[in-house]
Parts: C-alpha cells; structure tokens; sequence
C-alpha cells in the first residue's frame, strides 16, 4: 500500500484545507477522498498525477515517501489560480572568527577568498547589511555570572570608517586592529576611542582611529548556555552613568 493517503491528509493539514475544499480542487468526491486518506482505496494513476503536479511533488515521492512539513512548506500555492510559486528562506551564511583562526584574520581579513573559506554560520537575517560572527574565547566582557562567555557567539554589522563618528558609546563592538582582534564596549573621545571591557581585572585602553581595520557592532548574541536573569534596570542606569562619565571627561580634554 502506497503513502498517497497519508502524504494528502498531511497536505490538507499544512495547507488549510478541509476534505470538501481539496476534493472540489480535484473533481473528487469527499467520500472517495476519505477512503484515501483511510487507506481503503488507492486512487487512478491519472489523480494521482494531477495532484502531485499541482503542488509540484514528485510522484515517486507522493507515493513511496512520508513527507514532511518542511518539505510542503516550500511551495506556496494560490489556489484560485492553480499558480505553483516556490517559497525560499531568506538565509545569510555569516563568516565566522573562531578563536584558532583568529591570527590567520589578522593576515589574510583583506583577502576575499580568505573570507569565503572561513566556517560559516546559517542564520535568517537578510538586512542588506555585512555581518561577521566571532566566538568568544575568554572572560574579558563577563562580570558577576553574566555578560559573555567563552563558545557564546557574537554576530557583528560592520561600521564602515566614514560613519565612525556615529558610533554608539557603551555598544559592545568586535574591534579589529593590525595585531589583535578585541570585543569590547567602545566609547568615542575626541579622535581616540576608548576600549572598555566589563570585567574588572582588565584596564581599558585608548587607540586611535587610524588603528582600527574594522568596526562591528553587536546586534545579536547566541550564548552556549542559558544566561542568569539580568538586573536590566541596573544595567542600565550604570550604562548611563558611563556615558554621561565620557562626557564629562571630552568636555575636559577641548
């Protein structure tokens, strides 16, 4: 006995249809429809080849395999017009710094098939924008159980050099120099940006502009594990403090 009746029930299911609505679509009846889906009729080779054709199935398949939703969910169909449009995930394959190659990104970032070559991470953002992922390596920006860990991933957009003066203070950044790559939280003063990580062991650090080949703002985080509940409300507040601090101390360096 063939999967037909199996496979068309789960097409009604996946596409909202209920017996009547897909047997109209096909000159059958309900109750011949019904017998199918029961396994206690198999249909003509000449139904079977309308429907498989309709929703753009192979037959083989229709018969001999269970499909998936996955699978049906990547036809759209229109079912007033019969018209079958595929459906495409819109995926970014984001190049990703792992901390072994993290030398090798100093030497070779500028080489576009050094880019392509790099292990990939699959995600469903399709913003327009160049994004770069790096896994964390180390407790620099971890403090008091929180913060971000080693094997947590960060996705970064890059910040092109000419918008550098946009740049948000107390943002956590991937910055990348001639010979180191750091994640950090950035905060602008005068031509010089200060590098701050959140643990406190580590002092903070002032480069020039000129020494950054690249900027890339945080804009998602994958954590290894399931982080603790955050006091966002203090986060905050301290965030604001910092910043109104750099503020405070440009208005000393003028």
């Amino acid at each position: 006995m063939s999967l037909f009746g199996k496979n068309i029930k789960k097409i009604r299911s996946v596409k909202a249809l209920s017996q009547q609505a897909f047997a109209e679509l096909f000159d059958l009846k309900r109750g011949t429809l019904g017998a199918y889906e029961e396994g206690r009729s198999e249909p003509k080779i000449e139904t079977i080849i309308k429907i498989a054709n309709y929703f753009s199935i192979p037959i083989g398949d229709m018969l001999t395999k269970e499909l998936t939703v996955n699978q049906l969910l990547k036809f759209k169909v229109d079912f007033e017009s019969g018209e079958v449009e595929e459906h495409e995930d819109h995926l970014s394959k984001i190049p990703c710094i792992t901390p072994h190659l993290q030398d090798d990104y100093l030497k070779y970032s500028d080489n576009s098939n050094f880019i392509n070559d790099l292990p990939c991470i699959t995600l469903p953002i399709n913003n327009g924008d160049e994004l770069r992922a790096y896994v964390v390596d180390n407790l620099e920006m971890s403090t008091d159980n929180d913060g971000l860990y080693p094997r947590d991933v960060i996705i970064g957009e890059k910040l092109p050099r000419k918008k550098f003066s946009e740049l948000q203070n107390s943002c956590i950044y991937i910055v990348v120099t001639k010979d180191k790559i750091l994640l950090r939280r950035v905060y602008q003063a005068n031509n010089k940006l200060i590098l701050k990580a959140d643990h406190r062991g580590i002092d903070q650090e002032e480069i020039s502009q000129a020494e950054i080949k690249e900027l890339w703002e945080m804009k998602y985080v994958f954590y290894h594990r399931i982080p603790e509940k955050r006091n966002t409300d203090i986060k905050e507040k301290l965030s604001f403090l910092e910043e109104e601090f750099q503020k405070l101390r440009k208005s000393f360096d003028q």
